[in-house]
């Protein structure tokens, strides 16, 4: 038991940042990424035992991550809102002005679907392979590759718009 405590206390000491990190991409709330932390570590204690090869740790763990927040999703039931009586307002958020760099880099990710979101998450914040995210995703890695090439293409494209359009507001 007590050697089963040190390997999973090593392996949340070394991919706790990590995990919490995906969590909270996937989440976009710290309070509800700490749950799914918390749920996704019960689980990996769990299946401890099933882990025979430590270098897909980290990976496993994300995968559980993932089907957590998926959990997360079957459980709750959501509030409906008809679109047609919803009147959408601009916000201060909504001028380039007001919008840094990295606001604006986090919004053309987090615009993008799901898809191809997760995937580059994984690379660009976790620094995973495309083995490592295939292997996650339970996807061939030719798919990963592909899904990558499209997210970078569509986070570029929403890039050079933004800039197009703030240059365009400079200079009518």
């Amino acid at each position: 038991m007590k050697k089963k405590k040190r390997q999973f206390e090593r392996l949340v000491d070394l991919y706790a940042q990590d995990i919490h990190r995906f969590a909270l991409w996937l989440t976009k709330d710290h309070h509800t990424a700490e749950d799914v932390v918390q749920e996704a570590y019960a689980r990996a204690w769990k299946n401890l035992d099933q882990l025979k090869d430590e270098s897909v740790a980290k990976s496993r763990l994300l995968t559980i991550v993932r089907n957590e927040n998926a959990r997360r999703f079957q459980r709750k039931q959501f509030d409906l809102v008809d679109i047609d009586n919803t009147q959408v307002t601009a916000s201060a958020d909504s001028e380039p002005e007001n919008r840094t760099e990295i606001s604006i880099m986090r919004k053309a990710i987090a615009a993008l679907p799901i898809d191809y979101r997760e995937p580059l998450v994984m690379q660009v914040i976790h620094g995973m392979s495309c083995r490592e995210i295939a292997e996650t995703m339970d996807l061939p890695e030719n798919t990963v590759m592909t899904r990558l090439f499209r997210a970078k293409q569509k986070v570029k494209g929403s890039l050079t718009e933004t800039q197009s359009s703030n240059v365009a507001r400079l200079y009518p």
